[in-house]
Protein backbone atom coordinates (compact mmCIF):
# COMPACT_ATOMS: atom_id res chain seq x y z
CA UNK A 1 0.00 0.00 0.00
CA UNK A 2 1.63 3.21 -0.79
CA UNK A 3 1.97 5.84 1.20
CA UNK A 4 0.08 9.11 2.46
CA UNK A 5 2.97 11.44 1.03
CA UNK A 6 3.45 8.78 -2.17
CA UNK A 7 -0.67 9.21 -3.06
CA UNK A 8 -0.45 13.38 -2.21
CA UNK A 9 2.65 13.33 -5.05
CA UNK A 10 1.23 11.49 -7.32
CA UNK A 11 -2.68 12.80 -7.31
CA UNK A 12 -1.77 17.08 -5.79
CA UNK A 13 2.02 17.25 -6.47
CA UNK A 14 2.95 16.18 -10.19
CA UNK A 15 -0.13 18.07 -11.76
CA UNK A 16 1.21 21.61 -9.48
CA UNK A 17 4.39 21.14 -11.47
CA UNK A 18 3.20 20.47 -14.81
CA UNK A 19 1.42 23.12 -14.95
CA UNK A 20 4.18 25.68 -13.35
CA UNK A 21 7.21 24.53 -15.33
CA UNK A 22 5.23 23.58 -18.20
CA UNK A 23 6.55 20.02 -18.24
CA UNK A 24 5.22 17.92 -21.73
CA UNK A 25 5.61 14.60 -20.18
CA UNK A 26 4.90 13.52 -16.53
CA UNK A 27 8.66 11.64 -16.60
CA UNK A 28 10.03 15.47 -16.69
CA UNK A 29 8.36 15.83 -13.18
CA UNK A 30 10.88 15.94 -10.69
CA UNK A 31 10.60 13.42 -7.72
CA UNK A 32 12.52 12.37 -4.97
CA UNK A 33 15.27 10.14 -4.91
CA UNK A 34 16.28 9.15 -2.20
CA UNK A 35 17.23 10.41 1.35
CA UNK A 36 20.65 9.84 3.51
CA UNK A 37 20.74 10.37 6.71
CA UNK A 38 24.32 10.31 8.69
CA UNK A 39 25.38 10.78 12.08
CA UNK A 40 29.38 11.38 12.76
CA UNK A 41 30.37 9.76 16.14
CA UNK A 42 33.65 11.65 17.37
CA UNK A 43 33.38 9.90 20.71
CA UNK A 44 33.90 6.30 19.26
CA UNK A 45 37.75 6.91 18.97
CA UNK A 46 37.26 6.20 22.95
CA UNK A 47 34.12 3.87 23.42
CA UNK A 48 33.80 1.99 20.32
CA UNK A 49 30.12 0.92 22.28
CA UNK A 50 29.08 4.38 20.94
CA UNK A 51 28.39 3.39 17.64
CA UNK A 52 26.06 0.20 19.04
CA UNK A 53 24.09 3.06 20.60
CA UNK A 54 23.57 5.30 17.63
CA UNK A 55 23.06 2.47 15.46
CA UNK A 56 19.74 1.66 17.38
CA UNK A 57 18.46 5.20 17.61
CA UNK A 58 18.97 5.03 13.66
CA UNK A 59 17.19 2.05 13.28
CA UNK A 60 14.41 3.15 15.34
CA UNK A 61 14.32 7.01 13.02
CA UNK A 62 14.54 5.51 9.51
CA UNK A 63 13.33 2.19 9.90
CA UNK A 64 16.31 0.55 8.33
CA UNK A 65 19.32 -0.90 9.83
CA UNK A 66 22.71 1.56 8.79
CA UNK A 67 25.91 1.06 8.01
CA UNK A 68 28.82 1.89 9.77
CA UNK A 69 31.03 4.05 8.34
CA UNK A 70 35.12 3.90 8.66
CA UNK A 71 38.00 6.16 8.71
CA UNK A 72 39.77 6.02 5.18
CA UNK A 73 42.88 7.07 6.76
CA UNK A 74 44.74 7.19 10.51
CA UNK A 75 44.60 10.73 11.60
CA UNK A 76 47.27 10.79 14.59
CA UNK A 77 46.25 14.23 16.34
CA UNK A 78 42.86 12.80 16.62
CA UNK A 79 43.88 9.50 17.77
CA UNK A 80 42.23 7.75 14.81
CA UNK A 81 43.59 4.82 12.96
CA UNK A 82 42.48 3.43 9.90
CA UNK A 83 39.67 1.65 9.55
CA UNK A 84 38.10 2.74 13.05
CA UNK A 85 34.07 3.01 12.78
CA UNK A 86 33.36 6.65 13.11
CA UNK A 87 29.86 7.01 12.24
CA UNK A 88 26.49 5.52 10.49
CA UNK A 89 24.53 6.07 7.58
CA UNK A 90 21.21 4.83 6.16
CA UNK A 91 20.37 5.34 2.68
CA UNK A 92 16.25 5.22 2.23
CA UNK A 93 14.60 4.61 -1.15
CA UNK A 94 10.70 4.12 -2.01
CA UNK A 95 7.52 3.63 0.40
CA UNK A 96 10.50 4.00 3.64
CA UNK A 97 11.77 7.51 2.23
CA UNK A 98 8.32 8.79 1.73
CA UNK A 99 7.53 7.63 4.92
CA UNK A 100 10.77 9.19 6.64
CA UNK A 101 9.87 12.43 4.54
CA UNK A 102 6.62 13.09 5.72
CA UNK A 103 7.63 12.34 9.59
CA UNK A 104 10.47 15.20 9.15
CA UNK A 105 8.74 17.86 7.61
CA UNK A 106 5.32 17.36 9.43
CA UNK A 107 6.34 15.94 12.99
CA UNK A 108 10.07 16.48 13.66
CA UNK A 109 11.06 20.02 12.15
CA UNK A 110 8.06 21.68 13.62
CA UNK A 111 9.27 20.20 17.14
CA UNK A 112 12.24 22.53 17.12
CA UNK A 113 12.56 24.79 19.55
CA UNK A 114 12.29 28.55 17.71
CA UNK A 115 11.68 26.95 14.11
CA UNK A 116 10.81 29.37 11.48
CA UNK A 117 10.72 27.24 8.84
CA UNK A 118 14.18 26.03 6.34
CA UNK A 119 16.18 28.32 4.72
CA UNK A 120 16.58 28.80 0.51
CA UNK A 121 20.36 28.60 1.61
CA UNK A 122 19.91 24.81 2.81
CA UNK A 123 19.67 23.92 -1.28
CA UNK A 124 23.34 22.99 -2.72
CA UNK A 125 22.00 24.25 -6.29
CA UNK A 126 21.76 20.69 -7.81
CA UNK A 127 18.66 20.40 -6.33
CA UNK A 128 19.12 19.00 -3.52
CA UNK A 129 18.25 19.66 0.47
CA UNK A 130 20.57 19.62 3.01
CA UNK A 131 19.73 19.73 6.64
CA UNK A 132 21.86 19.79 9.79
CA UNK A 133 19.79 18.60 12.68
CA UNK A 134 21.20 19.30 15.88
CA UNK A 135 19.71 16.95 18.38
CA UNK A 136 17.61 13.11 17.62
CA UNK A 137 15.19 14.22 20.44
CA UNK A 138 12.72 15.91 17.64
CA UNK A 139 12.06 12.72 16.22
CA UNK A 140 8.58 10.75 18.45
CA UNK A 141 10.73 7.33 18.30
CA UNK A 142 13.27 8.63 20.59
CA UNK A 143 12.40 8.37 24.23
CA UNK A 144 13.99 11.31 26.31
CA UNK A 145 15.18 9.37 29.16
CA UNK A 146 16.63 6.09 27.06
CA UNK A 147 19.22 9.02 25.26
CA UNK A 148 22.44 9.15 27.04
CA UNK A 149 24.14 11.68 24.81
CA UNK A 150 22.43 14.54 22.32
CA UNK A 151 23.45 13.88 19.21
CA UNK A 152 23.40 15.31 15.41
CA UNK A 153 22.74 14.27 12.17
CA UNK A 154 22.83 15.29 8.41
CA UNK A 155 20.04 14.75 6.53
CA UNK A 156 20.25 15.25 2.32
CA UNK A 157 17.06 14.80 0.59
CA UNK A 158 18.40 13.67 -3.32
CA UNK A 159 15.80 15.10 -6.13
CA UNK A 160 16.30 14.49 -9.84
CA UNK A 161 15.56 18.45 -10.01
CA UNK A 162 17.77 20.45 -11.85
CA UNK A 163 17.70 23.71 -10.41
CA UNK A 164 17.16 24.84 -6.90
CA UNK A 165 13.72 26.74 -7.81
CA UNK A 166 12.24 23.02 -9.22
CA UNK A 167 13.67 21.32 -6.11
CA UNK A 168 12.29 23.62 -3.58
CA UNK A 169 8.69 23.85 -5.27
CA UNK A 170 8.56 20.23 -5.21
CA UNK A 171 9.45 20.05 -1.73
CA UNK A 172 7.62 23.08 -0.53
CA UNK A 173 4.55 21.16 -2.12
CA UNK A 174 4.91 17.96 -0.73
CA UNK A 175 4.82 20.10 2.80
CA UNK A 176 8.55 21.14 3.47
CA UNK A 177 8.05 24.13 6.03
CA UNK A 178 10.22 26.69 4.57
CA UNK A 179 11.42 30.03 6.01
CA UNK A 180 9.53 33.01 4.21
CA UNK A 181 11.94 35.67 2.66
CA UNK A 182 11.28 38.51 4.30
CA UNK A 183 11.20 42.57 2.79
CA UNK A 184 14.48 43.09 4.42
CA UNK A 185 16.31 40.16 3.24
CA UNK A 186 14.90 40.66 -0.16
CA UNK A 187 16.50 44.20 -0.32
CA UNK A 188 19.28 42.99 0.49
CA UNK A 189 19.85 40.61 -1.49
CA UNK A 190 19.10 43.12 -4.27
Amino acid sequence: MPTRLKERYRNEVVPKLRERFQYRNVMEVPHVEKVVINVRVGAAVQDPRQIDKVVEEIMLIAGQRPVVTRARRSIAAFKLRQGMPIGVKVTLRGDRMYEFIDKLFNIALPRIKDFKGISERAFDGRGNLNLGIKEQLIFPEIEYDKVDKIRGMDVTVVTTAETDEQARELLRQMGLPLREATAAGERAQA
